[in-house]
């Protein structure tokens, strides 16, 4: 038999691909051992006793539905499990999202004006001390903090207000007294 080395290096070089892509014809071996010059081998591609293969088809089909399958939640069990938890899904990625939705949060109602700057800090310090465990929690929060605040101020007024009356009330009497002092004076001169 004849060796076709050279003519398949030479078809690889013409047909721009590896060796292992070029099927030389089996039946026409001895045309095929003539054609040394690159013109042939191009030639014999055109009559089509060199064939360059179609690339390997390497499908990704299978892959896609299993991943589509572990999307639903599919072959995630405890024996599919390679990592530990934390290797998984890190608790300081949690930590980070959790921390970032609350700080989030607080820096909005404070540019709207609806905490200040004291309440803001004191629910800022708590929230970084692991206070809170989501966004809800520390809604709460902020909604009891602004009632207590709303409440001691209403107390606040009302211990106004009545001191306000009793030094009223104190006046008054003062100046009863002066009056009635004044008219027992008229009266003993």
């Amino acid at each position: 038999m004849v060796s076709l080395k050279l003519q398949k290096r030479l078809a690889a070089d013409v047909l721009k691909c590896g060796q292992r892509k070029i099927w030389l014809d089996p039946n026409e071996i001895n045309e095929i051992s003539l054609a040394t010059p690159r013109r042939n081998i191009a030639r014999l591609k055109r009559d089509g006793l060199i064939i360059k293969k179609p690339t390997v088809v390497h499908s990704r089909a299978r892959v896609a539905l299993r991943n589509e399958a572990k999307r639903k939640g599919r072959h995630t069990g405890t024996g599919k499990r390679r990592g530990t938890a934390n290797a998984r899904l890190p608790e300081k990625v949690l930590w980070m999202r959790r921390i970032r939705v609350l700080r989030r949060l607080l820096k909005k109602m404070r540019d709207a004006k609806k905490i200040d700057k004291h309440i803001y800090h004191s629910l800022y310090m708590l929230a970084k001390g692991n206070q809170f465990k989501n966004k809800r929690v520390l809604i709460e929060q902020i909604h009891d903090m602004k009632s207590e605040k709303a409440k001691e101020k209403a107390l606040a007024e009302q211990a106004e207000a009545r001191k306000g009356r009793a030094r009223a009330r104190l006046a008054r009497k003062a100046e009863r007294d002066a009056k009635k002092a004044a008219a027992a004076e008229a009266a003993e001169s």
